[in-house]
């Protein structure tokens, strides 16, 4: 069904959308035709009426059908949900550049909707068959999303796992998994103070950035941050440059 208009724009066809937590909802597009994307590269889909497009993590990639999962927060997000089986949208991508996978003993983090791209990610790590351990932080139980494959699951209520944030725990998980390198996603809290506590440990770290996004190109600079790069701090586009960056390059605000 994907109709290529240029390099990566595509017309392609809904087959599912459900809620799939009290707050979350979960869409799969079928692309009729394989797209390679890499976990930590994102879509954006074009909203009716809307100008800039809308950037979504990929959460899953099979069959041809691209999965996103998101969150009602505005017009866009509004548009998605009201979309159904059959619909045909316009989509970007993927965009961005997505984790480095290694051969490395993985622990990978995820808070929130940043559970994602996370979740994308072990299934990779699954097929290479790279030991991984996925540990996810959520405000309560009715945020966890149906379906979702996850190691260790911690509510900030303690309605389900262990009680507080996964970064509570963040130590602990360590000691007892001993990493090689760490891969996360969530808010910046959650991916400066994962960065800050393996560099103690002298693990590295992939840091998938949650940034708002306007042109999902680098052309308009709405997403600029602040990175190291031979010895000098210089501008990046997330969109453009990441969303995955080396935790050690960031200049963490």
């Amino acid at each position: 069904m994907l109709q290529e208009k240029t390099k990566k724009i595509y017309k392609a066809k809904v087959s599912r959308i459900e809620k799939v937590s009290s707050s979350s909802y979960f869409i799969e597009i079928d692309c009729g035709v394989n797209v390679e994307v890499k976990a930590g590269q994102f879509i954006s889909i074009y909203c009716e009426g809307l100008t800039f497009r809308r950037p979504f993590s990929v959460y899953s990639n099979e069959n041809w059908k691209i999965g996103v999962l998101f969150k009602e927060r505005g017009k866009g997000t509004n548009y998605i949900k009201s979309l159904k089986a059959g619909d045909i949208i316009d989509i970007t991508g993927p965009l961005g550049n997505g984790f480095d996978i290694k051969n490395k003993k993985s622990l990978l983090i995820g808070a929130g909707i940043g559970s994602a791209p996370i979740s994308f990610l072990k299934s990779e790590l699954d097929k290479k068959g790279i030991e991984n351990l996925f540990a996810c932080g959520f405000l309560n139980k009715n945020e966890i999303p149906k379906g979702m494959q996850i190691d260790k699951i911690y509510t900030d209520d303690g309605s389900y796992g262990e009680m507080g944030s996964v970064l509570n725990y963040l130590g602990v998980l360590i000691n007892q998994f001993n990493p090689e390198i760490i891969y996360v996603c969530g808010p910046e809290i959650v991916l400066k103070t994962t960065y800050e506590i393996a560099r103690n440990y002298e693990i590295e770290t992939q840091v998938a950035m949650e940034k708002v996004m306007a042109c999902g190109i680098g052309v308009c600079r709405g997403c600029v941050i602040d990175i190291k790069k031979d010895g000098k701090i210089i501008n990046a586009s997330v969109c453009k440059d990441g969303p995955v960056f080396s935790g050690s390059e960031v200049v963490w605000q």
